[in-house]
């Protein structure tokens, strides 16, 4: 049973999950068709029991927005990445694929991932200084002036978005998000397999490989106080991301959800994919768009980059000490990734640790 503390904690993440929705326009992604996504997700988490909900994820739609140089070739990394971590879940490798990576290169992954994070926050501010400068701004501030750690990303993106989406209106300078109507509904999209497509869509499936490791338990163990199937999550996702991709939708991946600490977290996440479903659904997301500036989550995204998502993974991946091998994989693996992408940043630490491995 529902309680009402389950239902305000579902609409506290879906207004955490809107500036992410904003974000994936900029990428061309068509909000409509992504609303199968959050569908697949409700129903999927409430049948198999995944209480980690998914939804818009800065880092996979970061990557696959800056590799794909055209929405055809996004929308294409995202069916190819679910295909391939579809396989994955189905076949139950995923614990035998994180085993074989380590949690050395999976942390290194992340940071790298990180970096790029904040760097496209940073091109933001430079493209619309004031906008972007009043998102950073705003974020930072948000961030270490809110006192409960749990809160701290939720209140860090309402604020950047409202004071920069201000910020806009006042100097007007707000360049409103350019959507392709004709493409918010549920049309079969013509997809393309190139070089980039390829790479992005390894990319990508190292990207959550990572993410659903670490979002995964962190909502599920660390909030929930649960256990979670991962390769379950990955089905999930997997299937939703090749349905949403066929129609030009957004992915759609786990996330860090205060659905976790709600009183029954499984219902509380399931209810927060059906009302971001109907907003979606009804192009209620569109209309938002109108008001906030492509720049607004700047603040947001050099929060989660620099502030939340380096340090920690980059700490975990080179805690061997300076010197050690562990911190030598780990900081190329980083190093690659930043400049890269991840999975070119995995292969990169696969090599050093064989290397290392051979020669001692």
């Amino acid at each position: 049973m529902l309680t009402m503390q389950d239902l305000l904690v579902a609409i506290g993440v879906v207004i955490n999950a809107l500036p992410g929705g904003l974000y994936a326009l900029t990428f061309g992604f068509a909000s409509v068709p992504t609303a199968a996504g959050f569908i697949i997700g409700a129903v999927g988490c409430g049948l198999l029991g995944v209480v980690t909900p998914i939804s818009f994820q800065a880092e996979t739609l970061t990557l696959a927005g800056t590799m794909g140089r055209t929405v055809q070739e996004r929308i294409s990394m995202i069916f190819l990445e679910g295909v391939i971590l579809l396989a994955v879940g189905l076949m139950g490798l995923f614990k035998v694929i994180v085993g074989f990576i380590g949690p050395v290169i999976t942390n290194a992954m992340m940071a790298g991932v990180g970096i790029v994070l904040a760097r496209v926050a940073v091109e933001m501010a430079a493209r619309n200084p004031f906008v972007g400068g009043a998102s950073i701004l705003a974020a930072v501030a948000t961030y270490y002036l809110t006192a409960n750690p749990a809160d701290k990303l939720v209140y860090t993106i309402v604020s950047c978005v409202a004071v920069s989406s201000l910020v806009s209106v006042f100097l007007n300078r707000r360049q409103p998000l350019a959507v392709d109507a004709s493409r918010e509904r549920f049309v079969l999209q013509k997809l393309a397999f190139n070089k980039t497509v390829i790479r992005g869509a390894l990319g990508l499936s190292a990207l959550n490989v990572g993410a659903n490791i670490a979002f995964g338990n962190i909502t599920a163990q660390t909030l929930a106080k649960t256990e979670i199937n991962l390769d379950h999550l990955t089905i999930i996702s997997s299937i939703a991301d090749i349905v949403t991709s066929l129609f030009g939708g957004a992915p759609v991946q786990a996330i860090i959800s205060a659905t976790g600490a709600a009183p029954h977290p499984l219902a509380a996440g399931v209810l927060m994919m059906v009302i971001m479903a109907a907003i979606l659904a009804t192009g209620l997301l569109v209309k938002i768009g109108k008001y906030v500036p492509n720049e607004s989550i700047a603040g947001f995204l050099l929060v989660l980059g620099a502030i939340v998502t380096v340090p920690i993974n980059a700490s975990l991946a080179l805690s061997g000490g300076i010197e050690g091998p562990d911190s030598i994989v780990g900081g190329v693996t980083m190093t690659v990734t930043a400049i890269a992408d991840p999975f070119i940043g995995m292969l990169a630490g696969l090599l050093v640790k064989f290397l290392i491995n051979s020669l001692g």
